[in-house]
């Protein structure tokens, strides 16, 4: 009891003074869907590779067609914009909707790798972008929810005029970024501008946009200079790796793998149509080198 009463006086001293009097707490609730679905999600996806007996399974047809979890988060996402437009900033409607939207954000995240590849890759090492996509976006999202916002242009003509160029300059740090291979300083430093700044000041990563069109044989020293900087086995991706296999388990094989499954099922089924359609154009052929009839 002790400790209850001052947590609910904190919840709601946060909720009421630092949320609902600045207008934050429907990206407060997004937030909070987007991270409880994405952590439900792969909770779920993960018990589901174990093969653990008492949770339910994927979601398949009797064909055998497997419906992707990013289908629900599309679906709920679009009610959720609906609702929110329905409710047009009123009532607790729309923070239903700001719920629900974040939700969805999490489910549909969480396949990010699909997007972008077009190919099952979730348990691949490609498949880690997914990973990658929902640290970036969460924190964006709580940035948000603390009050971060470089595009809010308010004053006179000369503040204006101010907030113009700063936001011209930090498209410019950030774009730059995301052309080093720097993507978390990038996505980061749209709310937190030093960040971005201090990452476009940096070398850019060996396979980079930036270094393809800036290093390689025009500037071999800094060539040279990026891949020791981003030597592989480095301290950082051990971090990051180790991370990654926190929130999303080990990867096991990657696109090329399972490309080529997808090319052999594809191929096995080709195979079994032409056999089919052999059998009803000419059954007499087929009973003649069929030995069983």
């Amino acid at each position: 009891m002790s400790t209850a009463l001052p947590l609910a006086s904190f919840v709601t001293e946060f909720w009421q003074d630092h949320l609902v009097a600045h207008g934050r707490q429907g990206v407060f609730l997004v937030l909070v869907g987007f991270v409880g679905s994405f952590a439900f999600i792969r909770m779920s996806t993960r018990l589901i590779r174990k093969e653990v007996s008492w949770w339910p399974g994927n979601i398949e047809s009797e064909s055998g067609l497997h419906v992707h979890h990013l289908v629900f988060g599309i679906i709920t996402m679009m009610v959720a914009g609906t609702l929110g437009f329905a409710a047009d900033g009123r009532g607790p409607l729309t923070e239903i909707a700001a719920f629900l939207f974040g939700v969805g954000a999490g489910l549909t995240i969480d396949e990010f790798a699909l997007w972008v590849y077009l190919e099952d890759v979730y348990w691949a090492e490609e498949g880690r972008s997914s990973i990658d996509a929902t640290v970036i976006a969460a924190a964006l999202i709580g940035l948000i929810v603390i009050g971060a916002n470089p595009f809010e242009f308010s004053g006179g003509p000369e503040e204006v005029l101010g907030g113009i160029v700063s936001a011209v300059l930090l498209i410019l740090v950030v774009g730059i970024c995301f052309a080093k291979g720097r993507r978390l300083h990038g996505a980061i430093g749209v709310l937190f501008a030093p960040l971005a700044i201090y990452g476009a000041c940096r070398i850019g990563k060996p396979d980079s946009p930036w270094a393809r069109h800036r290093y390689g044989a025009r500037r071999p020293k800094q060539q040279e200079k990026a891949e020791a900087r981003f030597h592989p086995g480095r301290r950082t991706d051990r971090f990051k790796e180790a991370f990654r296999d926190i929130v999303g388990g080990k990867p096991s094989e990657g696109v090329a793998h399972a490309t080529e499954e997808a090319m052999a099922a594809t191929r096995e089924a080709g195979e079994e149509m032409r056999a089919r359609a052999e059998r009803v154009v000419r059954p007499d052929d087929t009973d003649e080198r069929d030995p069983h009839r």
